[in-house]
């Protein structure tokens, strides 16, 4: 199978590429890709992988703020990692992440991301770390504890270098799922 990633940000990609891309999502995720998983998805770096078939697989990074100790830090949040039924375990998942990694390594303080159980042992076979601390949000009524995150929130420290789960991570609030 001949395989060629594709790297560009969302204003890059031309809607007709962005419908494909919310296409294979949906399938992926069982249908269970709602209007704000979506958006959460856009606005930073996509990377594409393509067969013979068309698109197979796709991952991004969007920038989000992070307090940790007294600093806001950088993050890299991936977001929207599937792949198209008929490739999975072939090692698609795994070149995209590797793309999408060397984005946070080089241009984020950190990286994170929330994994489904099957999502985690990918992200776990790469070196992301289960974040142990506690997680809370920076929202509209002030900053309210995201317990339901904790357990499925992975980190790959970056720039930033080692994060102390001893102190909490705070997010930058969004609607629908925070995380």
């Amino acid at each position: 199978m001949t395989v060629w990633l594709r790297t560009a940000h969302t204003a890059d990609l031309a809607p007709a590429e962005l419908d494909g891309v919310r296409s294979l999502l949906t399938d992926a995720f069982d249908g269970d890709l709602g209007e704000e998983d979506w958006e959460h998805a856009l606005g930073g770096m996509h990377v594409l992988a393509h067969d013979e078939s068309g698109l197979a697989a796709h991952g991004s990074v969007v920038m989000r703020r992070v307090r940790h100790r007294e600093r806001w830090l950088r993050v890299g949040y991936v977001e929207a990692v599937g792949v198209r039924r008929d490739v999975r375990r072939t090692g698609l998942g795994g070149r995209v992440m590797a793309e999408l990694e060397r984005i946070v390594d080089r241009a984020y303080d950190a990286g994170m991301l929330s994994a489904s159980d099957e999502g985690a042992l990918l992200y776990r076979a790469r070196g992301w770390r289960l974040w142990s601390g506690r997680i809370f949000g920076l929202g509209p009524e002030g900053v309210v504890r995201l317990a339901e995150e904790e357990g499925c929130t992975f980190v790959r420290p970056a720039l930033a270098g080692p994060l102390d789960p001893a102190h909490e991570l705070v997010f930058d609030w969004r609607d629908g799922d925070v995380l």
